[in-house]
């Protein structure tokens, strides 16, 4: 069992900018700026309909400052994703007054350059030339250039949670009518199942992010799922852990891009033992194959290959976040009203 209890350091604040807007969305990527969706209350805290009207904004990277804040036809409600796309371009999906679409805009200007409109969805991903779209009844791929839905993909029984692209597969958590969830592959190209990696034999999945060759999953009761030598360690790393139960309750687990053997996970890492809420206070990101795991106001970096633990921070402001993101040793957190960036050199 690796160890995550090293001591913190305090994490070093590049720069933090209070907003005059409420913050619901970021987005970062490796270079170029900082987005940001938000909104304004009105008085009273009502609005006439169900979507609330939206601004974006970009911000330096390096120093906070303003570079563009327009107002953004795409809204606060049911299914919202701001990134960026192909030639750079800045991509926000999500529901307007005319229903759910997807904005093209210009990343030096903020100048809106196409529009169109796309099917309801839950959570997005992206990557580069494609935006990888997740509803409960099907995962739908978008090219990001031309705005077009490239292929489709659903099952009869299958419900779909969450999607994350990696290599030249997307990954997604999927549900049976039996109840449990599992984690497949399809091709990123075609749209075509390819195989099952975990059986849906899960409780639940928190979290998939995905860097380098391996996906990482965080999850809990992974007795489940694993067979030999790794259900063996698994046995080993309950008994150790500090907090003194009989199974795991919060996990790391990390699987190679292809494969679905559980005998042989990359690694395992048990988080906790004890019972905790439906939502425990645990989250993950992943970037240029290091994984991040929030816990409070604390930050863990880890190899994504290996489980290796690199650094430990307190975060400050962490456990009030709207969002969080790392991208190029950069950590972006995103409080209601107010907007930071620390650095993770790890």
């Amino acid at each position: 069992m690796l160890s995550l209890q090293q001591m913190p350091s305090t994490a070093k604040r590049r720069w933090s900018r209070e907003l005059a807007t409420i913050v619901d969305g970021i987005g970062i990527s490796s270079q170029g700026p900082i987005l940001v969706h938000g909104y304004d209350a009105p008085p009273g805290g009502k609005w006439p309909d169900d979507v609330i009207p939206g601004k974006l904004g970009a911000m330096d990277r390096a120093t906070g400052e303003q570079c563009w804040m327009v107002p953004c036809e795409v809204g606060y409600g049911r299914g919202f994703a701001v990134g960026f796309g192909a030639r750079s371009h800045v991509l926000v999906l999500g529901p307007t007054a005319h229903g759910h679409r997807v904005v093209r805009m210009s990343v030096e200007s903020g100048e809106i350059l196409d529009v169109a409109t796309i099917p309801v969805f839950d959570q997005a991903s992206f990557d580069n030339e494609s935006v990888y779209c997740c509803s409960a009844g099907r995962i739908f791929s978008m090219d990001t250039n031309g705005l077009v839905e490239a292929w489709s993909y659903s099952r009869e029984g299958e419900r779909y949670h969450q999607c994350m692209p990696l290599d030249d597969r997307v990954l997604v958590v999927f549900s049976t009518r039996a109840g449990g969830q599992g984690l497949l592959a399809i091709d990123s190209k075609s749209g075509n199942f390819l195989e099952v990696m975990i059986p849906p034999l899960l409780p639940v999945i928190h979290g998939l992010v995905a860097t380098g060759t391996v996906a990482v999953l965080l999850t809990e009761s992974l007795d489940e799922v694993l067979e030999g030598e790794a259900a063996s360690d698994l046995m080993r790393s309950v008994a150790l852990h500090p907090s003194g139960g009989i199974r795991d309750t919060l996990s790391l687990i990390a699987m190679p891009a292809t494969g679905s053997s559980m005998s042989a996970p990359e690694w395992i890492e048990v988080l906790e033992t004890k019972d905790h809420d439906e939502f425990p206070e645990a989250s993950i990101s992943a970037d240029s194959g290091k994984l991040y795991l929030e816990r409070g106001n604390q930050l863990n970096a880890l190899d994504a290959l290996t489980g290796r633990p690199l650094g430990v921070w307190t975060v400050p402001g962490l456990d009030e976040r709207v969002d969080w993101n790392v991208a190029d040793g950069a950590g972006l957190l995103a409080e209601e009203g107010r907007l930071s960036v620390f650095e993770f050199l790890a």
